[in-house]
């Protein structure tokens, strides 16, 4: 069998391993020119982990993620205004937490999947055709590629979901906000930081700050725009925006790369009805992105990959797979697109008032018990494991052959099932 992967992100370069150690033929086409190095760090854990440790990939993640101290919250002076312990939260999550830089888990990712698969960068998809058992895709350098399954890999602004299932503006629901992210040189920053991830207190706006290993510092901003439009000029509208915050976020926004090396997007979900259409199927932001107000984005997408890796290995139509997959995953990036919903207001306080009340929180998340309450705001109150996803894509299965059987005419016995167990899962959870 053949895949077409288009995006070299997280999810299709997990989804290019899966596929790989079932025997898949694997070509993944990528329109950046090679890998990215824009991007900023993250907080993995929970499913993703849980397919990262399936994967053999928690090693290499472990040797390139970090330690840190505590997120602090500082005013315009650079005094800690309220913070939230790491080691607090690790156990939260049972020590399965890594703080990590998207490059790197991309790198880790790539590296498991280097020589076994055909990866093309500055390439993307001209046109596809959809055939009756698989599809034709031109590339833009005019290569016409058969495949047995195309995979829509490419994030938010999904180049396949636009040729495919229809118009961005269908599917994308922006949140509000715009953020930013570089990396840059500067000691005095750095002394400042020490082993900890400094945000700005602020209302509106804030701009987070952190020491990588090799000398450098990493900046991520965030801030409220009513406009969906990225701007022209990405480097001249973050330091308009964020000049006046103070602290050392002056010189921080002094040594902001140009625009070609600053990662600059739209907080947005995607939701998505139907993730496949005969042999084309959507994973990761494509179809599920749940946005950084949720958090977990890149867990969900290594998770998502491995799920529908699965199903696809377990054999039978493709188009059957496809199904189980969005039938088992899809619950679980719909409860936690509406905990990113939820914490909106929290994330980024748009009023003095919440600012003050957010404080207040993450200091009560020093009190035995307290820590647990904010913790399931952050984690969700699901304890799903991948065997649970996996069991209810076992039992679809049955249901499909049932139901195959029933239209040859052979008599056999079904139980009707209202939701899928997932599904179910989640709602008692809820309760």
């Amino acid at each position: 069998m053949r895949a077409l992967i288009c995006g070299a992100g997280i999810g299709g370069l997990a989804l290019a391993q899966r596929l790989t150690t079932s025997g898949w033929e694997v070509t993944v086409v990528e329109r950046a020119p090679g890998p990215r190095q824009q991007g900023y760090m993250m907080d993995f854990f929970g499913l993703g982990y849980d397919a990262a440790e399936a994967m053999g990939l928690l090693p290499r993640l472990g040797e390139l993620g970090y330690r840190l101290d505590d997120v602090s919250y500082v005013d315009s002076s650079g005094r800690r205004r309220a913070s939230l312990d790491y080691d607090r939260f690790a156990r939260l999550v049972d020590g399965r937490l890594l703080s990590i830089m998207r490059p790197d888990l991309e790198r880790a990712l790539r590296e498991q999947v280097e020589g076994d698969i055909v990866l093309h960068y500055g390439r993307t998809l001209a046109s596809v055709e959809t055939l009756p058992d698989g599809v034709r895709a031109v590339l833009t350098d005019g290569t016409v590629l058969e495949a047995d399954l195309l995979v829509g890999a490419d994030g938010i602004h999904s180049q396949v979901r636009a040729m495919v299932f229809g118009p961005e503006s269908r599917f994308v629901r922006y949140l509000g906000l715009h953020t930013a992210a570089y990396v840059f040189e500067d000691p005095h920053v750095r002394r400042q930081l020490g082993n900890r991830f400094a945000i700005t207190d602020t209302v509106g706006r804030q701009m987070g700050l952190y020491a990588l290993r090799d000398g450098r510092l990493a900046a991520f901003a965030v801030h409220h725009d009513p406009d969906p439009t990225i701007p022209d000029d990405t480097r001249a509208a973050l330091r308009g925006t964020y000049s006046t915050l103070g602290w050392v976020v002056p010189r921080a926004l002094e040594r902001c790369p140009p625009p070609s090396e600053l990662y600059y997007d739209l907080v947005a979900q995607v939701e998505v009805p139907q993730w496949h259409r005969g042999r084309v199927v959507l994973l990761g932001d494509a179809c599920q992105a749940v946005s950084l107000l949720a958090g977990q984005g890149a867990s969900l997408a290594v998770a998502g990959a491995y799920v529908l890796g699965q199903q696809l290995a377990a054999g039978g139509p493709v188009e059957d797979a496809l199904a189980r997959y969005q039938q088992a995953w899809k619950p679980i990036v719909e409860a936690k697109q509406e905990v990113g919903r939820r914490g909106a207001k929290w994330f980024l306080p748009s009023s003095r008032a919440r600012l003050w009340l957010r404080r207040a929180s993450l200091k009560l998340t020093a009190l035995p018990g307290w820590d647990r309450i904010a913790g399931q705001g952050l984690v969700g109150k699901t304890h799903l494991s991948l065997t649970d996803i996996a069991a209810d894509a076992a039992r679809l299965s049955s249901m499909q052959s049932l139901a195959l059987a029933e239209a040859s005419g052979t008599k056999v016995p079904r139980a009707a099932a209202r939701t899928s167990g997932t599904q179910a899962r989640l709602e008692e959870s809820d309760r």
